[in-house]
């Protein structure tokens, strides 16, 4: 295709040629590629490809891709979901410890004393008065006082989950992170500090509508020893997701046991297939 324009039926033509399997009606096909898209789709046949000229495996079906497009929607769904209830609880956390640790200064994620220069260099970065605009409870704020931030348990619940998380490894107070630190069931900051970014990651993934059953880490998760990622990959979906089942039983078991039983219950759903299955395998590295 390149940098030119295609209609649906020449996008048929193209997959036909590669040696795609429409095991739909053409109806169908034609209403998915102009609903899900040809470019994004592609992500999801891309495993089914075996050379640089984009060719397709004997076998291939449509319905197999679009099984893995939505096996996506769905992880995305319910990763979404539960991964919400870790950046509240974080959050939280974050602003109830430090605030009451300084009382007297509201404003204590601006203070050059308590926060490292990383984060503090940047305020206005995000604090500027596009966010002051798209917040009311923010506008309201600075409509009735002149001061040049929020409290921190206003302002914070309106930071991103990126952000949040920066305001966590640029605290200088080494006891209030070890505090959250172990609220989350760790002793090392250092390896909570990693495998919370890798929840973030997701957390953005799913928010932007990534794919997930490829997602790699750029980074390896520390290894503890209450985890057990599968053939010691340290990267994969189903590591992540090992993590952010880990975190969430220490916010609420139930939770957690309701995130496990809802990720089986998906991949096994996909069971009998035995190219999702495979791809589920192989690429999400999850074991059945």
């Amino acid at each position: 295709m390149g940098n030119i324009a295609t209609t649906v039926e020449e996008q048929l033509e193209i997959l036909r040629v590669r040696g795609m399997i429409f095991d739909e009606e053409e109806a169908k096909v034609k209403e998915l590629l102009l609903d899900i898209g040809y470019y994004r789709l592609g992500f999801y046949w891309k495993p089914f490809e075996v050379d640089l000229m984009h060719n397709f495996k004997s076998g291939t079906k449509f319905s197999d891709v679009i099984k893995l497009h939505y096996l996506d929607v769905d992880l995305r769904n319910l990763l979404s979901r539960f991964i919400n209830r870790i950046e509240i609880n974080f959050r939280s956390n974050i602003i109830y410890t430090c605030s009451n640790t300084y009382k007297s200064n509201p404003i204590w994620y601006t203070d050059t004393l308590l926060m490292k220069s990383n984060f503090t260099d940047n305020i206005d970065k995000f604090y500027n008065d596009k966010f002051k605009k798209n917040n009311k409870a923010i506008k309201r704020h600075h409509g009735k006082y002149t001061d040049a931030y929020a409290p921190a348990w206003k302002a914070i619940e309106f930071f991103t989950f990126g952000i949040v998380f920066n305001i966590y490894r640029n605290i200088k107070n080494r006891n209030i992170k070890l505090k959250i630190c172990r609220d989350f069931g760790m002793e090392s900051i250092g390896r909570f500090e990693n495998l919370m970014n890798s929840v973030v990651l997701i957390r953005n993934s799913c928010a932007h509508g990534d794919r997930l059953f490829d997602f790699n880490t750029p980074q390896g998760l520390s290894k503890i020893p209450v985890i057990s990622f599968n053939h010691n990959n340290r990267n994969s979906l189903d590591s992540c997701i090992k993590v952010i089942s880990f975190f969430l039983g220490h916010i609420s078991e139930n939770r957690k046991n309701e995130l496990d039983a809802e990720l089986k219950k998906i991949f096994n759903s996909h069971k009998s297939n035995p190219v999702i299955k495979d791809v589920i395998i192989r690429s999400i590295n999850f074991c059945y």
